[in-house]
């Protein structure tokens, strides 16, 4: 499969990225047969102008929030009106994933009224073990944030990918992460500041829990455009000794 980071900046858009949005590719098939499932985790916000520069985004399978903060799925508004409203007619129905009241948080944010919501466009369903979507397996895992939030395991075949949405340090964490070829971690706090405690990971903190997990690759991702992500890069590196890279709009994985 393929990963491209679509969005990356921590908490709301920064100069030279959207708030976070993750394309993940697989190929089934050959010649004339040949089938691309797409899956977006996350569509946060300014990242569906984004993603059109990627990839059609008419030609997406279905979406999975992490959690229901805007940063990572008030995109889906406008997808919203760019599925519904197309010239060429309303398109088929996808299926959206997140957390409990997914359907209504999104209908709300949107100023639909109460009753059909966006359920003309998404087919809305909300985590309740496993899901497989083509060649896609998906294990939503929960991860300790202020709302009720997931981290993501994307399995084709033997390789894995593992996404750890938004997320303080939690065994839950350690699952997503543990043995996967590529994880992509959010890295939001600094191991020098007096952080409050149960919201996000410090680089020295991802590192760790890469180490520990036995990650193959570790992408920082979601770092605040108030801080300097190559610092952010340099914490991790205290406490991971594997491949580590910072997430850039643009930058395509082979997992």
């Amino acid at each position: 499969m393929r990963l491209t980071i679509i969005g990356c900046s921590g908490s709301y858009p920064g100069p030279d990225a959207s708030a976070s949005c993750y394309l993940v590719e697989a190929d089934v098939g050959d010649g004339d047969d040949k089938r691309t499932w797409r899956i977006l985790l996350d569509l946060g916000s300014g990242s569906l102008g984004v993603l059109q520069r990627h990839a059609d985004a008419l030609a997406v399978d279905a979406v999975l929030f992490s959690h229901l903060h805007p940063d990572h799925c008030s995109d889906l508004c406008g997808y919203y009106v760019l599925r519904k409203y197309h010239p060429d007619g309303a398109q088929p129905r996808i299926p959206v994933y997140g957390p409990t009241g997914v359907a209504e948080r999104m209908s709300e944010a949107y100023g639909l009224p109460d009753g059909a919501g966006m359920a003309d466009a998404f087919d809305f369903r909300e985590y309740a073990g496993p899901i497989t979507l083509g060649p896609f397996t998906i294990l939503p895992i929960p991860v300790e944030h202020p709302v009720e939030a997931y981290g993501l395991r994307i399995s084709v075949g033997q390789s894995t990918l593992g996404y750890s949405g938004d997320s303080a340090t939690c065994e839950g964490l350690d699952r997503i992460a543990a043995n996967t070829r590529l994880f992509l971690c959010e890295a939001s706090f600094r191991e020098v500041d007096d952080n409050p405690p149960g919201i996000h990971l410090t680089g020295v903190e991802a590192g760790a829990t890469a180490a520990r997990s036995r990650t193959g690759r570790l992408v920082i991702t979601h770092v605040p455009p108030w801080f300097d992500a190559d610092g952010m890069v340099a914490e991790a590196r205290t406490a991971y000794s594997g491949p580590i890279e910072l997430a850039a709009t643009g930058a395509t994985y082979e997992i």
